[in-house]
């Protein structure tokens, strides 16, 4: 028979671990988001990389595809592939 204690201590883990899931999973919005959140939320970009989506952006204006990342040094087809379920506009 489980205690009290245990319920709790499971149910609190289970939370924590929903909680993870649910931020590892946001999409990011590359027409809006600052460089700390793309570089959080696209594998493969760091900060870096992000600044230069924003300045890109900055530049030419709102991404129309996920797929205009590409026109951003640094950001190749493979990498917006594999960020494909993760970019919003």
């Amino acid at each position: 028979m489980k205690t009290i204690k245990s319920i709790l201590t499971q149910t609190l883990i289970a939370l924590a671990l929903s909680f993870t899931l649910v931020s590892i999973v946001q999409a990011v919005n590359i027409n809006t988001a600052d460089a700390q959140s793309l570089s959080d939320g696209l594998n493969g970009v760091g900060i870096k990389k992000a600044q230069a989506i924003i300045s890109w952006r900055d530049a030419n204006g709102q991404f129309k595809t996920a797929n205009d990342l590409t026109q951003v040094k640094g950001i190749g087809a493979k990498t917006v592939e594999k960020n494909k379920d993760d970019i919003q506009l």
